[in-house]
C-alpha cells in the first residue's frame, strides 16, 4: 500500500503534543535476549499476527504496537497511548479509533476491484458504499467520506434520519446515496428533493406498496425517481446472518412480483426511471462459494431485464464481505475463507461472464461493504480492576485431629492426591463435600468447618485437573470442571454498552492483553464486567482451533492492567445499551505522523451519569433540588449540623458530573 496523500490529513492537527511511539517502558537487551523465546510463544497464544498482521504486532518490551505503512517501521505502543491519556485525565474505558485504517481498508477494497476489472477486461467502473448503520458516528462517517472522495465513494442509508446526514454530507453529486430500508411519504420526499437538487439518490423499492407511493409522490411533486428495486434471491449467505437471506428473507421481490413492478413502471412511463437493480445475502458471509452463487443469480437476472429496462445501469451486490476475527481464514462463523481480492475477482468475473453469455452491457458494480471498511479501525481498552476465584492457593490446616471426621477426610484426600489417584480422589471429594452439606443443614458443623470444607474441596479439584491435564486424553468431565474452577476477572465495562454482539449473537472478537506480554500468563479465566446482570461477561475467545471457554491473562500486580478488544469499529458503537446506566465510552483519535510518533487530535469524552440520566428523562436540576428536600428532613431530623448537608450535595453533584465508569486506575 502507498502512504495516503497529505491532503487527507489537513483537518487532524494535532491538538495535543506527539508522543514517542514506544512509550516509557524499557527493558535492557540481556533480559530481552532472555525472555525472546517466551515473548514468541505469548505471541502465539493470542494469535494477534494471524487476526491483526496487517495493522497490529507486538514489539520487543511486550506491548501491542499499531504497525501499517503510516508508522514508517515505528510501530505506535497502545500502552503508551493510554498512558498519554491517563495524563490529560481520561480514564479508561476509552476506545481508541485510528482513522487511517479506514483509509486504508477503503483503498484496500478499490484496489482490488479495479485490479479484477483490468485482469478481466471488465467494461464498467466500480463504486464503493458505506453503508452508514455500521457506524454512524460523525468522526467515522467524515473520514469514511473524506477519504473516499478519490474512488466516488458513497453511502447507503436505511432510514429518514440517516437519509438527513448523507443529504447534507456528501459534496460530489456523481456519488450516488441508495436509500434501503421500509419507506413511508415523507421519507420519499425527502429522496426525490435531493435528486431534485442534483444528487444521484436511489429510491430502492422493497415492496409493491412503496412503489404505488412513490409513483402517487413523483406525479404530484413533478420529479421523475432514480428507482432501483431490492432482488429476493434464492442464494443464501453463510455464517450468523444466514437465515435472513434467501427465499424467505425479510426484505426483497420474488420474481412475480419484480414482474407486476415491471407492469406498474410501464403503465405510468417510468420504466426508464429503474437505473438499479440490488441484493443482499448477508453480513459477514463467511464462504466465498456464497457469494459466487448469489452473484451469479443476481446478474442472470440483472441480464434479463436489461433486455426490458434500457437505463438499468447498476449492480448493487450489497453487504457480506466477513472479516477474518479469529485468524483461522476458514469458513467458520468468525473468520472467511477468502481475501478482499478474490472477493472482488469473483464478483467481477461472474457479472462479466454471464453479461457476455447474455449479450448485454456490463454494469456498474456497487458493493456495501461496511464492515470491512470500519471493524479494524477501533480498539476497545479497560483494565482489569480484580480477580476471583474459587480456589485460593495451598492450604494449611493445623490440629486437623480436632476437627469433624468429614473434614479430616477431605484434608486427607487433599494432601493425599496425585497423579495415579486424582479421578478417584475426586469422586471421593464430591461425596465428602455433599456429606459435609447435610451435615451443615443439621447443625453438626461449625460454619469455620464449613468453610475449610469448602476451600479442601476446590483445592482437590484444582490438584484434580493439574493432573487430567497431564494424562493422554482429558477426561470431559474434567474439561467441565476446570471451566467452573475458571477465574473471574472483574473488568472496567459493559458488555451491553462496548460489545452488545458479544452477548447478542455470541459474536467473537479478539481479546488479549495489550502489555507485559514479555511475561508468560499463569492465569485463566473470563472476563465479567461492571453490570449486575449474569450475561455481563465474555466467557468465549477466539483460537485458530476452537473456541476457547477461557483466556490467559497475567496475575495482577498493583499496576494498571489493560485488556484490549480488537475490531469494534462495526456496529459495536452504536447498538450498546445502557444497562444500569453505564453509558458511551471515552473516544480518543490517534493519527500516525509517519516519524512514529501518535498524536491524539480528538477526544470525545463519555457519558457523564448526568447525561445518561438525561437520556431517560431525569433532569439534573430537579435532581438536585429532590436530593437537596432529601438531605434537609435527613439534617433536620439526624440533628446533623448544615455544613454537613452542604457536603454531601458537593459529593451528589460530583457524582452527577463523573464518568458512568470506574476511575480506578488514576
Amino acid at each position: 500500500m502507498r502512504a495516503v496523500k497529505n491532503n487527507t490529513r489537513d483537518a487532524r492537527e494535532p491538538r495535543l503534543a506527539a508522543f514517542p511511539a514506544e512509550g516509557t517502558r524499557r527493558t535492557s537487551e540481556p533480559r530481552l535476549a532472555a525472555s525472546h523465546n517466551a515473548l514468541e510463544e505469548t505471541i502465539d497464544l493470542y494469535g494477534i499476527r494471524n487476526w491483526g498482521g496487517e495493522y497490529f504486532d507486538v514489539n520487543r518490551t511486550g506491548d501491542v504496537v499499531v504497525a501499517f505503512e503510516a508508522t514508517r517501521g515505528t510501530p505506535v505502543s497502545l500502552k503508551s497511548v493510554i498512558d498519554e491519556l491517563r495524563q490529560r485525565g481520561i480514564s479508561t474505558p476509552v476506545v481508541l479509533r485510528f482513522p487511517q485504517i479506514i483509509d486504508y481498508q477503503i483503498k484496500k477494497l478499490a484496489d482490488a476491484f479495479k485490479a479484477a476489472i483490468q485482469e478481466f477486461g471488465y467494461r464498467r467502473e466500480y463504486v464503493p458504499v458505506y453503508p452508514i448503520k455500521v457506524n454512524q458516528k460523525k468522526e467515522v462517517v467524515q473520514e469514511v467520506l473524506n477519504f473516499g472522495d478519490r474512488y466516488n465513494l458513497c453511502i447507503e442509508v436505511g432510514s429518514k434520519a440517516e437519509l438527513t446526514v448523507a443529504l447534507a454530507l456528501t459534496r460530489a453529486s456523481e456519488s450516488p446515496i441508495i436509500c434501503n430500508g421500509v419507506k413511508d411519504e415523507a421519507y420519499l420526499k425527502l429522496a426525490l428533493m435531493g435528486k431534485q437538487i442534483g444528487k444521484k439518490v436511489f429510491v430502492v423499492l422493497e415492496s409493491l406498496f412503496e412503489l404505488r407511493l412513490l409513483l402517487e409522490l413523483s406525479k404530484r411533486l413533478k420529479i421523475r425517481p432514480l428507482i432501483g428495486l431490492r432482488l429476493k434471491l434464492s442464494a443464501r449467505g453463510s455464517g450468523k446472518w444466514e437465515k435472513s437471506s434467501g427465499d424467505l428473507s425479510k426484505f426483497g421481490f420474488t420474481t412475480t412480483d419484480l414482474l407486476k413492478c415491471l407492469g406498474l413502471l410501464d403503465e405510468e412511463r417510468l420504466i426508464d426511471c429503474l437505473h438499479l437493480l440490488h441484493f443482499h445475502i448477508g453480513s459477514q458471509v463467511t464462504d466465498i462459494k456464497r457469494v459466487k452463487y448469489a452473484v451469479k443469480e443476481a446478474a442472470r437476472t440483472y441480464a434479463k431485464l436489461r433486455k426490458l429496462c434500457p437505463n438499468l445501469d447498476y449492480l448493487d451486490v450489497g453487504g457480506g464481505l466477513g472479516i477474518d476475527y479469529d485468524g483461522s481464514r476458514t469458513a467458520s462463523e468468525s473468520s472467511v475463507n477468502y481475501s478482499v481480492q478474490e472477493y472482488a475477482n469473483d464478483i467481477i468475473y461472474s457479472i462479466k461472464e454471464v453479461c457476455e453469455n447474455e449479450d448485454v452491457r456490463e454494469p456498474l458494480v456497487i458493493t456495501e461493504n461496511g464492515r470491512m471498511v470500519a471493524a479494524p479501525h477501533a480498539v476497545l481498552i479497560f483494565n482489569v480492576i480484580n480477580e476471583l476465584s474459587l480456589s485460593n492457593g495451598p492450604i494449611r490446616v493445623t490440629n486437623i485431629e480436632s476437627k469433624p471426621q468429614v473434614i479430616q477426610e477431605m484434608y486427607d484426600l487433599y494432601a493425599r492426591i496425585n497423579g495415579k489417584n486424582y479421578r478417584e480422589y475426586y469422586h471421593d471429594v464430591v461425596e465428602q463435600r455433599d456429606e459435609m452439606f447435610s451435615l451443615f443443614n443439621l447443625g453438626y458443623l461449625s460454619l469455620e468447618d464449613r468453610g475449610l470444607g469448602q476451600e479442601l474441596f476446590w483445592g482437590v479439584c484444582e490438584r484434580a485437573i493439574k493432573y487430567a491435564k497431564l494424562a493422554k486424553h482429558m477426561p470431559e468431565e474434567f474439561e467441565d470442571l476446570e471451566h467452573r474452577l475458571s477465574r473471574k476477572f472483574i473488568c472496567n465495562f459493559s458488555v451491553f454498552q462496548s460489545i452488545p454482539d458479544s452477548w447478542a449473537i455470541d459474536q467473537l472478537f479478539p481479546i488479549m492483553p495489550i502489555h507485559r506480554l514479555d511475561e508468560a500468563p499463569n492465569r485463566t479465566g473470563y472476563l465479567a464486567d461492571l453490570t449486575c446482570d449474569s450475561d455481563g461477561k465474555v466467557d468465549n475467545f477466539i483460537d485458530l482451533r476452537d473456541v476457547k471457554e477461557s483466556l490467559e491473562l497475567h496475575p495482577l500486580n498493583g499496576e494498571p492492567y489493560y485488556l484490549g478488544v480488537f475490531f469494534t469499529g462495526a456496529y459495536q458503537d452504536v447498538m450498546g445499551d445502557y444497562h444500569n446506566l453505564f453509558g458511551h465510552v471515552h473516544d480518543a483519535l490517534v493519527v500516525v505522523d509517519g516519524k512514529g510518533n501518535c498524536h491524539i487530535t480528538k477526544i470525545v469524552p463519555g457519558h457523564k451519569v448526568e447525561g445518561v440520566l438525561k437520556v431517560f428523562g431525569y433532569e439534573r436540576e430537579e435532581l438536585l433540588a429532590e436530593f437537596r428536600s432529601r438531605v434537609s428532613e435527613g439534617v433536620a431530623r439526624e440533628g446533623l449540623k448544615t455544613d454537613w448537608g452542604n457536603h454531601v450535595m458537593r459529593e451528589y453533584e460530583a457524582a452527577l458530573g463523573s464518568y458512568t465508569y470506574l476511575t480506578l486506575d488514576k
